[in-house]
């Protein structure tokens, strides 16, 4: 899975991990249950509007706030196929890889508008707004990081290696 592709849901900055999923619903770790509620406080139809392969684009510093995994776990189980920020904080960010979500820094992320159709190239560090016709770089996900991504995360990916089939 080099390239992912989707529509765009837009969010602003600093979208912390209770905004992605409410402590209230913290008191279950199994992801279908999560993902009912994920974007839940900041567009309570999000889960009602969202499809599988759906991509959101935020400002800077999503998934700030506590450190819960259960944010990228609820926004993976609910169909989003990745996330492009202007930033992440930084637990998000490599609790999103250990996850297997794949999430991208892009300086424009502004740019690109709710509802657009966009394409992410992993290999190459692009994105493509189809809808607008632009392009946008961003440095690669290094090889191991995708590795984890296209095994479904961490947990999955300790399994393939003890099997003997990881690199």
């Amino acid at each position: 899975m080099n390239t992912i592709s989707g529509k765009v849901w837009k969010f602003g900055d600093n979208i912390d991990t209770d905004l992605i999923i409410a402590a209230r619903y913290l008191n279950t770790s199994d992801p279908k249950e999560l993902a009912k509620h994920v974007m839940e406080d900041a567009d309570p139809e999000f889960v009602n509007k969202l499809n599988r392969g759906d991509i959101i684009v935020a400002g800077e510093n999503f998934g700030c706030g506590s450190s819960r995994e259960h944010a990228p776990i609820a926004l993976k189980e609910a169909g989003v196929s990745a996330v492009i920020a202007k930033s992440f904080a930084r637990i998000f960010y490599r609790n999103a890889f250990n996850m297997g979500l794949p999430i991208f820094e892009l300086k424009e992320s502004d740019e690109i508008d709710e509802g657009d159709s966009v394409k992410i190239d992993m290999e190459n560090g692009k994105i493509e707004d189809i809808t607008k016709g632009k392009s946008y770089l961003f440095t690669p996900i290094p090889e191991f990081m995708q590795e984890l991504i296209s095994t479904g995360g961490l947990m999955n990916y300790a399994k393939k290696s003890i099997n003997g089939g990881a690199k």
